[in-house]
C-alpha cells in the first residue's frame, strides 16, 4: 500500500469548502455548486473561484457547472479536516457541555490551527470514557490512566477496565470482523504516526465501521466509514478495538 502524497497548504476559507464537498459527497454522493453555496450560506458566484483554486492544487475536479468531485488527494486532506471537527465538537458538547449549535460553530472555528497533539490528547480522553467505568476525578484519572496513556505507570487504585482486561473483554480488534460485520469503535491501540494516521482517517471512538472486504492474501483489508471505502493494513486494523455490533 503507498503512503499519503503531501498535502498542499490550504487557507482556513479552502478547508472549510474541502470539508463542505466531502460531507455532501459522503451524504449524497455527489457535490453540485448551488448545494456547496447553500451549505455555506453564500451566493454560488462566489464558491467558482475556490473550486478553481482546489482544482489548480489537484483536490479536486471540477468543471464550469458540472459535479465537483474529490481527488484522492482531496478526499484524504478533507477527511482529515472532518476528523478534526468531529473531535473538537464532540469535546465541546459532551465534556465541555456546550449547546451543539455553539459546539459546530466553535469547532469550525478551531479546527483549522488544531495540533496533531493538542488532537491526539482530546481523542484520549474520549477513548478513557470509553474504557474506565469509573468517573470520580475524572481528569485526573485521565492524566494517570495507563490504559489510555503510554507513558503512565499502572493504575494503583481498584480498576474494573484492568479486571476485566485480564479476563477477557467484551472488545475484539478490527480486524477480527468478517466481511460485513459492523462494530463501534472504543479505542486506538497504536502509537505515533501510525496512530495519527488512523484519527485523521476519522477512525474515532464511537464511530461505526462495517468491514467490507479482504484481499485474497489477507491483507489489506477494506473498510466502510461515512459512506467512504478505505483500505487499512491488517497490522493496523488489530490496532483498532472495537464492540462488534
Amino acid at each position: 500500500m503507498s503512503e499519503f502524497a503531501a498535502i498542499p497548504v490550504l487557507t482556513p476559507a479552502l478547508e472549510d469548502y474541502l470539508e463542505t464537498i466531502y460531507r455532501l459527497v459522503g451524504e449524497s454522493g455527489f457535490a453540485r455548486v448551488k448545494d456547496i453555496a447553500s451549505a455555506r450560506d453564500v451566493r454560488p458566484a462566489s464558491v467558482s473561484p475556490a473550486l478553481k483554486r482546489l482544482d489548480t492544487m489537484g483536490l479536486v475536479q471540477y468543471e464550469r457547472r458540472e459535479y465537483v468531485g474529490l481527488t484522492p488527494a482531496g478526499e484524504q486532506a478533507a477527511r482529515k479536516i472532518y476528523a478534526r471537527h468531529q473531535v473538537l465538537s464532540r469535546f465541546l458538547s459532551t465534556v465541555l457541555n456546550l449547546p451543539q449549535d455553539v459546539a459546530e460553530r466553535d469547532a469550525c472555528a478551531a479546527e483549522h490551527s488544531l495540533s496533531p497533539e493538542t488532537l491526539d490528547r482530546i481523542v484520549r480522553l474520549f477513548e478513557y470514557l470509553e474504557v474506565c467505568p469509573q468517573s470520580t476525578d475524572m481528569l485526573d484519572r485521565f492524566h494517570h490512566c495507563s490504559l489510555v496513556q503510554p507513558e503512565a505507570d499502572p493504575c494503583l487504585h481498584s480498576c474494573p477496565a484492568l479486571e476485566n482486561q485480564s479476563k477477557g473483554t467484551p472488545f475484539m480488534s478490527l480486524a477480527d470482523l468478517q466481511p460485513g460485520q459492523r462494530g463501534r469503535v472504543r479505542q486506538v491501540e497504536s502509537q505515533g504516526a501510525v496512530r495519527q494516521r488512523l484519527l485523521d482517517m476519522g477512525i474515532l471512538p464511537d464511530a461505526h465501521i462495517e468491514l467490507a472486504r479482504i484481499a485474497p492474501a489477507g491483507d489489506p483489508i477494506w473498510i466502510k466509514l461515512q459512506g467512504y471505502e478505505l483500505a487499512l493494513r491488517k497490522s493496523e486494523a488489530a490496532m483498532i478495538m472495537v464492540e462488534a455490533e
